[in-house]
């Protein structure tokens, strides 16, 4: 081989290696690049370790009445919170509890015994220490270490601390509470201006320590109709713990303010909102190193209730009034309800129920708000319910329009007669509700039992038919069924198991079952608005939240009325029970006509039923201490194309008592069409002031 080709192999691997060089130089010089220009970004990324998201409360939403009338709002209020970052120890918190204690108070009329005692033991674990024998807590779980640590602790240890060592105790026991990354209210009753601004002033002294606005329910319209708005929980309590693993698998953290009942619990899926979501990059110390939004947080939706609360406050000063009138001269009587809507939407627009208090001195404490009984309470409602006892005859044939019965007491071998509040003779079905018939409604219901009265012989009426008969067809008005109001609860009454023949008779009267005055309102509205069960509202709509206080957003959702059933009989035949009704309160004999056909209350054209049942109290020893009756009414109004439907209840009255329910519901009918025309004057005078200035 020439030299010429010996001398070439070495020149190419010259090449080979410096282009090494080169390359290594290059990684070098970029390493360093690295090191001392973004070794800071760079050494972050490497110790991110985990991706932590936070949920920012926002603001409730609020409700309204029919006519845009705040109902329930929120009210700004200063707070203070606490959001600490991952890891925190319990040292780091009790020192931020003393820096903390230096600008604001906290109230320790709370404070626990084990509060001190965690207190010293966070001061003193060396005491502690000297004191418990570890040989001993070798198999004992921490939670039981930790257990004995505080028994070694003293009542004289802790005895002695002065005013501001316990308010030490009270912030640590506050901040302990807060959940890593989660805001936390430290405060935010009775935050004075100075506390908030001297917090404020040290916060970068504070760590995860915040000065921020919160919010608290306001009732502009006090205690009415506030049995129905419902309430929400406190910061204390947070989430209810039976509800726990629900609520955070809906996104809830542990101290959430949630509804807990009435309408703040019924939707409590759109008066929460959206909370603002945000996602915090931690490292390797728990040191949050980035925070970003990822997603937007939104207020809760507001909503629009039924209720006229105008109408709701005169509804409850009628109540009241004729609460006060009775109850001097009735010792067993205690409350009365009165349930008001719109017949032909379900939409209540008045519920209303007080009690009365004997031992109050002054006047204004005689009175409870208690309308939640007008869902929660049952009672025998009386010949109201004759109406679709007569219904239930046409319907099924046992008896036609104009069918006659003498009324005289019924009697049967070895029992008391059965008879109406006299003898009335000859009446028909138009009398029978006219005058409040018992005895018709008993031959009704021994005719669903395939039975024909006759003087002195045995009941033998088909006792199981009758009453499935009478049963179902109440059922179709709401009676002794859910009326599926949008609550939490209602009762559906009592309606008895395996009744006797009597007792099925006595069902037909309204003496057997006991029903809810929703009940029965829903049991009016139907035969009012000509056989159809609507679903009775307290919400009407759902409203997107709004940028001005005060003002209602965008229509969420619509709630149009919902028609639960029909009522299976002919429309002649409800017809005919209208205008039996219409004799009740319009006609000379009318068992109510004295005080609906007055010349005070004529013009409002007012229909309806009259029920007073039988009730008895007991002594100890089963014999009957007191004989009361329940007084009731159910009615609409005007008869024509009837724009309200009411119920109202009195239990509990003396025999001789006069008739308060009368005077309720003539007074109700009377305010809805006195407000309506109040409104309807204001706002003639608006448009004529709006034309003159024009």
């Amino acid at each position: 081989m020439s030299k010429k080709g010996k001398s070439h192999i070495p020149f190419r691997l010259n090449i080979i290696f410096l282009l090494v060089f080169l390359l290594f130089a290059a990684l070098i010089l970029q390493l360093g690049v690295v090191q001392i220009l973004t070794g800071k970004a760079a050494q972050d990324q490497v110790d991110r370790t985990e991706n932590v998201t936070t949920n920012i409360p926002v603001p409730r939403g609020e409700m309204f009445d029919r006519h845009g009338n705040l109902v329930v709002a929120n009210d700004s209020m200063y707070s203070i919170t606490y959001t600490p970052p991952k890891g925190v120890q319990s040292e780091e918190k009790l020192e931020l509890a003393e820096k903390l204690s230096a600008y604001m108070s906290l109230d320790t009329d709370g404070l626990r015994l084990r509060d001190k005692k965690e207190y010293f033991f966070l001061k003193n674990p060396d005491v502690i220490e000297e004191r418990i024998d570890r040989e001993e807590m070798t198999d004992l779980e921490p939670g039981e270490v930790y257990q004995a640590q505080l028994d070694a602790i003293t009542e004289k240890d802790v005895a002695g601390y002065d005013q501001q060592t316990l308010e030490i105790i009270a912030l640590n026991k506050e901040l302990s509470k807060a959940y890593a990354l989660a805001p936390h209210v430290v405060k935010d009753e009775d935050i004075t201006e100075e506390e908030y601004s001297k917090v404020a002033e040290h916060l970068p002294s504070l760590p995860g320590i915040n000065v921020t606005s919160n919010w608290e329910r306001a009732y502009p319209y006090g205690d009415s109709f506030k049995n129905y708005l419902g309430s929400i929980s406190s910061r204390e309590q947070g989430v209810p713990k039976e509800k726990l693993e629900e609520f955070l698998a809906l996104d809830y953290s542990r101290n959430d303010r949630v509804g807990t009942n009435g309408l703040e619990e019924e939707y409590e899926s759109v008066l929460r909102g959206v909370k603002e979501k945000v996602q915090h990059t931690t490292d390797r110390n728990n040191d949050v190193i980035d925070s970003k939004v990822i997603r937007e947080g939104e207020s809760g939706k507001d909503v629009v209730l039924s209720i006229d609360m105008e109408y709701q406050e005169k509804v409850d000063e009628i109540v009241r009034e004729e609460l006060e009138k009775a109850a001097p001269n009735n010792p067993e009587l205690s409350n009365m309800v009165a349930v008001v809507s719109d017949p032909d939407t379900g939409e209540i627009l008045a519920i209303s129920g007080q009690s009365y208090n004997r031992d109050a001195e002054e006047s204004e404490n005689r009175f409870t708000d208690t309308s939640h009984q007008a869902l929660y309470n049952a009672y025998a409602p009386g010949s109201v319910v004759k109406g679709a006892t007569i219904l239930t005859g046409l319907h099924e044939g046992v008896i036609s329009p104009g069918t006659t019965f003498y009324d005289q007491p019924l009697q049967f071998p070895a029992s008391a007669p059965m008879g109406s509040y006299a003898q009335l003779g000859n009446v028909n079905d138009l009398q029978a509700l006219q005058l409040s018939s018992n005895v018709y409604m008993y031959h009704v219901a021994m005719r669903l039992g395939d039975y024909y009265y006759q003087p002195n012989q045995p009941l033998r009426m088909d006792v199981s038919k009758a009453n499935g008969l009478l049963r179902n067809s109440f059922h179709q008005f709401g009676l002794g069924v859910p009326t599926h109001i949008d609550f939490p609860f209602e009762a559906t009454g009592f309606e008895g198991s395996d009744p006797s023949g009597t007792d099925v008779m006595r069902t037909a009267i309204g003496q057997y079952s006991s029903y809810t005055a929703l009940q029965l309102n829903q049991y009016i509205s139907t035969i009012a608005n000509g056989g159809y069960r609507l679903q009775p509202r307290f919400v009407t709509s759902i409203h997107e939240p709004s940028n001005k206080d005060g003002e209602l957003g965008e229509v969420y959702k619509d709630y149009t009325p919902n028609t639960l059933n029909s009522l299976e009989m002919d429309q002649a035949y409800i017809e005919r029970v209208q205008e039996g009704f219409r004799q009740v309160t319009q006609t000379p004999g009318g068992t109510a006509s004295g005080v609906f056909n007055s010349e005070r209350f004529a013009e409002y054209d007012i229909v309806g039923k009259t029920g007073t049942a039988e009730v008895d109290t007991y002594n100890p020893d089963g014999s009957v201490k007191r004989a009361l009756t329940n007084k009731n009414f159910v009615g609409y109004a005007p008869e024509e194309d009837p724009e309200i439907a009411f119920s109202v209840m009195v239990p509990a009255l003396d025999e001789e008592s006069e008739s308060p329910n009368y005077q309720i519901g003539a007074k109700v009918a009377e305010a809805y069409f006195q407000l309506k025309e109040e409104r309807a004057e204001d706002e003639s005078d608006s448009d004529d002031e709006n034309e003159e200035d024009q």
